[in-house]
């Protein structure tokens, strides 16, 4: 049985997870959504600001090549932002673009390891891919490093939510505040917990990417624009094989956060501020409230209209919610 709400499934799983995303499409057709419109044109061309670059730097011990964009001022307050798991950078091409933000912040946004134009490091073919939380804040900090980032802001969603949790709690010191969008201490137990169990995102006789995007089609307002929810999904259909499912054991397995940790998050020097959006199954709202009662970050709100992927699956209305926050680190 996979259960969400009030939904509950019975049967095979794996035929589920087959199927999935036509399912996810087929009760989508049963509620009511905003009229299909169509797609504008472009009109005259034009070019976006970010800027893509590759650097090359040691993880764990390891050459990377990692790709990397960003926009804005070279002296702007760095922004550094960590996409969801499965995923990559892609997602804040909203942050990257709007010109409220990088008018004072210098937006950058990585593909980590194994994911988007980031490529394995040498020798991955003889290797199972798992991100566990020494091998993440490892990597972030070698970015921050590398790229001399002078105390970043950071934000990340969803693992990167969790993410910038572990980062205030062993780097404080190195970061001018932390943004944690859909962060919770652990994900709600239901469909994610059993898909990872049966690895339904990585097995031979399961299309990984579909699967990958069916299990998090839920997971999105549905009233976002239609272009941006499936362009979000189209990110998790062109992940790497294993991939999502290597960042899910971080996400509900090994990097799940203490009471004990996120009580110490109280006294981090790295002031900590959380926007959850309301329409998530996995990061709800109530369980974003609980993890914020105990570490009582400087500002907590709930996005209306938003889910588990804010900035991509509409990032007008999730700007809406950032910009305050940003001019809020700025005033101190």
């Amino acid at each position: 049985m996979v259960r969400v709400g009030h939904l509950g499934l019975d049967g095979e799983l794996l035929a589920f997870a087959r199927s999935e995303i036509l399912l996810e499409q087929l009760f989508a057709s049963l509620r009511d959504s905003p009229a299909a419109t169509a797609p504008q044109t472009v009109g005259e061309p034009w070019i976006e600001p970010a800027v893509g670059r590759y650097l090359h730097l040691d993880i764990a011990g390891l050459p990377h090549r990692l790709y990397f964009e960003e926009a804005g001022p070279a002296d702007g307050v760095p922004l550094l932002c960590l996409h969801t798991a499965g995923a990559d950078g892609r997602q804040y091409r909203g942050v990257l673009n709007d010109p409220q933000v990088t008018r004072s912040h210098r937006v950058i946004v990585f593909d980590m390891p194994w994911h988007g134009k980031s490529s394995p490091p040498p020798g991955f073919e003889t290797s199972d891919y798992k991100l566990t939380t020494d091998l993440y804040t490892e990597m972030i900090m070698a970015v921050v490093r590398a790229l001399k980032l002078d105390r970043p802001i950071v934000m990340g969603c969803s693992i990167g939510g969790r993410a910038v949790m572990h980062l205030a709690l062993r780097h404080g010191e190195a970061f001018r505040a932390a943004i944690g969008l859909q962060s919770s201490a652990a994900p709600d137990p239901g469909k994610v917990g059993k898909l990872y169990e049966l690895a339904a995102t990585w097995r031979l006789d399961v299309h990984g990417g579909e699967a990958s995007a069916g299990s998090v089609a839920c997971l999105m307002a549905p009233d976002a624009p239609a272009a941006d929810r499936w362009e979000t999904l189209w990110h998790y259909m062109t992940g790497g094989p294993g991939i999502f499912y290597g960042d899910v054991h971080y996400y509900s397995v090994e990097g799940l956060m203490t009471d004990a940790e996120a009580e110490a998050l109280r006294d981090s020097p790295c002031p900590i501020y959380m926007l959850t959006g309301d329409y998530d199954l996995s990061a709800t709202p109530a369980l974003s409230q609980a993890l914020a009662e105990r570490i009582r970050p400087a500002h907590f709100e709930v996005m209306h209209g938003l889910g588990h992927f804010p900035m991509s699956e509409s990032p007008e209305r999730f700007l809406s919610y950032l910009r305050p926050v940003l001019d809020k680190i700025a005033a101190g």
